[in-house]
């Protein structure tokens, strides 16, 4: 990634790349899953300049990490990240260290329902 000042705004290209966001097909970074969010969020803002290019400033990019960590990482819903971000008392304070200390990591909570399945089908098997 180019040496840009952290106020800098940066172009569609970096923020994917910032985020780690790769296209499982082709190995590189992809852009679509932002244009998506955006979508989804009204909270993903970009500057469109020079013919409609996106640019994101450092508070986009950091809603845009909160996003991907609710969704890819904790295995929420769009509509559950939505309820979130649109909550009030949220705004400008939520902290990825908050989310993650709040929240079920998606690998616990498989292993959860596994457990609860085998509870379930030993207590069928055992009438």
């Amino acid at each position: 990634m180019t040496d840009k000042s952290e106020r800098a705004y940066k172009t569609i290209g970096e923020v994917a790349e910032l985020l780690k966001l790769e296209s499982k097909k082709k190995g590189v970074f992809s852009t679509h899953t932002i244009r998506f969010w955006e979508t989804q969020f009204k909270q993903v803002k970009p500057k469109l300049l020079n013919s409609n290019r996106r640019y994101y400033d450092q508070k986009t990019i950091n809603i845009l990490k909160k996003i991907k960590f609710l969704l890819k990482d904790q295995g929420m819903t769009i509509y559950g990240v939505k309820k979130i971000l649109d909550n009030p008392s949220n705004k400008d304070t939520l902290n990825l260290d908050e989310i993650s200390n709040n929240s079920i990591r998606t690998d616990n909570f498989k292993n959860k329902v596994l457990k609860i399945s085998k509870i379930v089908k030993n207590l069928k098997n055992y009438k």
